[in-house]
């Protein structure tokens, strides 16, 4: 089949190939430089089959024989290469095209396909291999500067401008400065405040006073945790200590009634305040430490009893 190459394109590769001094083929439908062959396989403009690699060969070892010592072997592997791919497309494209009765047939024939992307992919290399050689060669010809910037240059100092006085400068030196302060870990929202049994009491009185009696849970109906329960119940055993009041309970595990009893004309009833004081704290201490203080001595009494 002979070739169906733009004569222009033809000869102007075959002139480029020739003055590097590139591999020349010349067969009975082809005759010019064997990238050319390659572009026009590629192309679909010449087919494989009609190609006699054979004869490629031979004027390839022909060709690198006539260079003598001096043959390339990038250019020798480039060829093994290339033959080799166009040795396999061209099997797989003798294979008859209508006989496919297995997956081996069908698998040769998709092989078609990955062999011309091999060349293609070749191809694509070798353009790019010269390009990068191009760039080389152009920075080869670039030199770094070695010396130092002259004098007049090196001493080009940008002028410092300060926009902020003494005082404000001072300021921010001092706050750079100044020791920072030290983490705190509040736990205030962890830890429960605590509720007065003192303050619990004064209410009791209140409500038993005015009442006369009442139950257990009509004195607790307004409180509004478990914390005021349980110092509300300290304070009924500190009166109940005091004895100004009286438990009933008519029936075991039942309601348990409060009464009011204190004596008519009694003074101010206090309460001992020890569930409040910090630990370590004895009731002396409330009292300057002799148990003698007023206000205090009928609370160490009952504690005594």
């Amino acid at each position: 089949m002979p070739s169906t190459a733009e004569p222009a394109a033809t000869a102007e590769s075959a002139t480029e190939a020739e003055s590097r001094g590139g591999f020349r083929v010349r067969l009975d439908n082809f005759e010019g430089p064997f990238d050319l062959l390659l572009s026009l396989i590629a192309k679909h403009k010449m087919d494989v089959t009609e190609v006699a690699l054979a004869t490629v060969t031979d004027e390839f070892m022909a060709h690198i024989r006539a260079m003598g010592p001096d043959w390339d072997l990038d250019a020798t592997t480039e060829f093994l290469v290339v033959a080799a791919t166009l040795l396999d497309l061209k099997a797989a494209r003798l294979l008859p095209a209508a006989e496919v009765e297995d997956q081996e047939d069908l698998a040769l024939l998709e092989a078609r396909d990955l062999l011309f992307a091999r060349l293609l992919q070749y191809r694509a290399y070798k353009r790019a291999a010269a390009l990068f050689g191009e760039r080389w060669a152009a920075e080869l010809l670039r030199r770094p500067r070695t010396v130092g910037l002259e004098p007049r240059h090196a001493e080009l100092l940008p002028e410092v401008v300060i926009t902020i006085g003494p005082q404000r400068l001072a300021e921010l030196a001092a706050k750079a400065m100044e020791p920072k302060p030290k983490p705190v870990v509040y736990v205030d929202h962890i830890h429960t405040p605590p509720v007065s049994v003192r303050e619990q009491a004064e209410l009791v009185v209140g409500l038993l006073t005015e009442l006369g009696e009442a139950s257990f849970r009509q004195l607790v109906e307004d409180a509004p945790d478990s914390l005021v329960v349980v110092a509300r119940f300290l304070a009924l055993l500190e009166l109940y200590r005091e004895r100004v009041l009286a438990f009933e309970q008519p029936e075991a595990l039942g309601e348990l009634r409060v009464r009011w009893v204190a004596e008519e004309g009694r003074g101010v009833i206090e309460v001992t305040d020890e569930f409040d004081r910090p630990a370590g704290e004895g009731p002396g201490a409330a009292s300057g430490g002799n148990g003698s203080g007023e206000g205090s001595g009928e609370v160490e009494e009952g504690e005594r009893r």
